[in-house]
């Protein structure tokens, strides 16, 4: 058995074993597999797919590359993932509210992935935050304050670790079997038998469309069902950024703003519908019970407050969130509603302003990014500031601003925010 067969198998749209799927995540780990040639595999993947049956075993190897987490002295614990998207800070709203209503929220969270931001990223944008716990300090700190987020562990899912990395700077970041097989065997091992999916669909996501959303929906919950997880996946829109604002520091800005002031935005619906289906999860009470707690903790601030404990224990100070030095506004050139904003070209914009990675080397501006001053459907005045830039360049690339968003003599009426739950 030897790499380039199997690369060549796959590239020959045959199904791998469960041997020969062992053999690569062993021997990619160990390092006796190069990068080149697990990239020249991730390829042959993404173009030709893989069977239910392969991406299981692709999810139990990586799994089985690490050790897992025992969270079973915890009650109530429940977690949460989403696929990732422009603007996607929904792992910083929802948690608080969980946590601050009883639930364990136990989170293992990524970083930068193509276009979409990385939870930790946006983390540590706050000056000290410390994004890297232990196992004793992750879980000393679910029984203190109810809620931990950390970077993936060396030791747990390594072969993930390991994959992640070159799928972010290969173009296979949007293989169906590879983001199944990524987050499931994360989530495994993080210990939590009860998870809430939120699978973005649309073109600032890694999904395009409904039906491919449908189909990994189906295979995450097949795959939990054989480690014994409940699992609810929700398929929500990303084809407009979720929220205002586009980047890190700026986007915990979001975070603590919508928690203090209440702000109604699609950002703020979309956490509220998924905490909730968590609550739901995490107590056992119905979804309508859930759902009036969470806006309860939201009102009272006590979301808020769980927020702010979390960062302070973290060793986080928000007060010094980062600054640039460079800022620059994006008005429109005429009157009308605004329609339409292409998350992937904000997407793309922020990443040059300097928010996102080209190299899994790169470094990222933590302060870089966009703020979208108005909402879909905002009647908007020629010369209002649509978009205010955030940077630390010197320059910012030459902007088609018709790219970016678009406003018309009429409201876009068609905009939907959830497309539909499924529930194994």
């Amino acid at each position: 058995m030897n790499i380039i067969d199997i690369i060549v198998k796959k590239k020959n749209k045959q199904n791998l074993t469960e041997e020969e799927i062992k053999y690569v995540v062993n021997n990619f780990v160990s390092g006796e597999i190069k990068d080149y040639q697990m990239s020249s595999l991730l390829m042959a993947i993404t173009i030709n797919g893989m069977t239910d049956e392969e991406t299981i075993y692709l999810t139990k190897y990586m799994l089985e590359s690490g050790s897992m987490l025992d969270l079973s002295m915890l009650s109530n614990v429940v977690d949460k993932h989403s696929t990732g998207g422009v603007g996607d800070k929904t792992t910083l709203v929802i948690s608080p509210i969980v946590a601050s209503l009883g639930c364990k929220v136990a989170k293992m969270s990524g970083r930068s992935l193509g276009i979409t931001g990385g939870t930790i990223d946006k983390l540590e944008s706050i000056p000290g935050f410390n994004a890297n716990l232990s196992k004793e300090e992750f879980i000393d700190e679910l029984n203190k304050i109810g809620m931990a987020i950390t970077s993936q562990t060396d030791n747990i899912a390594v072969a993930d670790k390991k994959i992640y990395a070159l799928r972010d700077v290969t173009g296979t970041t949007e293989s169906i079997p590879l983001i199944a097989s990524s987050i499931m065997s994360k989530k495994i091992a993080s210990g939590s038998k009860k998870l809430v999916l939120d699978i973005k669909v649309g073109e600032g996501a890694l999904i395009k469309n409904i039906d491919d959303a449908r189909h990994l929906a189906n295979l995450m919950i097949k795959i939990g069902k054989v480690y014994n997880m409940e699992v609810i996946c929700v398929l929500t829109n990303m084809n407009l950024p979720l929220g205002n604002n586009i980047g890190n520091s700026v986007e915990v800005l979001e975070v603590i703003n919508i928690l203090y002031y209440g702000i109604d935005n699609n950002l703020t619906r979309l956490c509220i519908e998924l905490a909730s289906l968590m609550v739901s999860l995490g107590l056992n009470i119905s979804f309508e019970e859930a759902k009036a707690k969470v806006i309860e903790v939201i009102r009272n601030k006590a979301a808020y407050n769980k927020l702010l404990e979390f960062i302070k224990y973290q060793k986080g100070d928000i007060t010094r969130l980062p600054k640039s030095s460079k800022i620059y506004e994006i008005k429109s050139d005429k009157s009308g509603y605004l329609v339409n904003l292409s998350s992937l070209e904000l997407a793309k914009l922020s990443g040059e302003l300097g928010s996102s990675r080209k190299n899994k080397e790169d470094a990222i501006d933590y302060s870089a990014g966009i703020i979208i001053n108005k909402n879909i459907n905002d009647k908007i005045n020629a010369g209002d500031t649509i978009l205010t830039l955030y940077t630390n360049k010197d320059s910012i690339p030459n902007i088609n601003i018709s790219k970016l968003f678009t406003i018309n003599s009429i409201p876009n009426n068609n905009y939907t925010l959830i497309y539909e739950i499924i529930k194994g």
